[in-house]
């Protein structure tokens, strides 16, 4: 009999985890100032995109009229006499369009996410973010069926956001999980290394897109650059039943 697995669950960010959105984020939001330049918008390019940028971080990537506030930003020409509507209208659908095609799980995600399940561990989401935007990803990104829709903690929905330990506290309690027998995997040191290490989680950091340092947070359990990396660990030093 092979040995027992040393975790019961593993539980993924979804953000620069699961799918690169910081990348996918600006590909949506370049083709968005291309469609409303296309539906009449004049101005240089690179100005209206770096205004929204602005408008983004100022307001939040959560603010939904992100594209009504770069037009009044920009010279009042800028419009001349098209209707705002319609070119707010255009880059909403460019950004969408740009959703429907391209974003998509990093490679092996999926894979291992059903591999997981048939192995017996349960499969959860700890993310941060709006309801509604978080729980779309994963649909879009085509998860779902992998996951243990029990184990799915979004922090708008259960009103305790990152870095708060509460959030990772809550997720263990509510799927009756011991802390030293999960497994979370995070691409932010402060947001997914810190809390969950301070309850007794095992930590992973997932370093497939590099935008974070690990700062002052405490040293990770593992770190991954692939899905493969992460396999090859829940497998040979977890002891999770996985195939090669």
């Amino acid at each position: 009999m092979p040995p027992m697995a040393q975790i019961d669950a593993v539980f993924f960010d979804i953000d620069d985890t699961l799918c690169a959105t910081t990348a996918f984020a600006q590909r949506a939001r370049r083709n968005a100032v291309r469609a409303m330049l296309a539906a009449g918008l004049r101005g240089d390019e690179e100005r209206v995109y770096r205004e929204l940028e602005e408008v983004i971080a100022e307001f939040s990537s959560n603010y939904e009229h992100h594209f009504d506030k770069l037009l009044l930003r920009l010279p009042e020409s800028a419009l001349a006499d098209h209707n705002p509507a319609l070119v707010v209208a255009a880059g909403v659908a460019a950004y969408h369009d740009t959703k429907f095609r391209e974003l998509a799980p990093f490679p092996g995600v999926s894979e291992l996410l059903r591999d997981l399940r048939a192995a017996g561990v349960r499969v959860g989401i700890i993310t941060h973010g709006l309801t509604v935007k978080q729980a779309e990803k994963l649909v879009r990104l085509g998860l779902v069926p992998h996951l243990d829709p029990t184990a799915i903690f979004i922090s708008d929905q259960i009103g305790v956001a990152k870095p708060n330990p509460k959030i990772y506290q809550m997720a263990l309690e509510r799927c009756g999980i011991a802390a030293a027998r999960a497994l979370y995997v995070g691409d932010n040191p402060r947001n997914d290394v810190t809390p969950p290490r301070q309850l007794g989680m095992l930590t992973c950091w997932a370093r497939l897109v590099r935008r974070h340092e690990l700062g002052d947070a405490p040293r990770p359990d593992f770190e991954i650059e692939s899905f493969g990396e992460l396999r090859s660990i829940l497998r040979d030093r977890l002891r999770v039943a996985l195939p090669d």
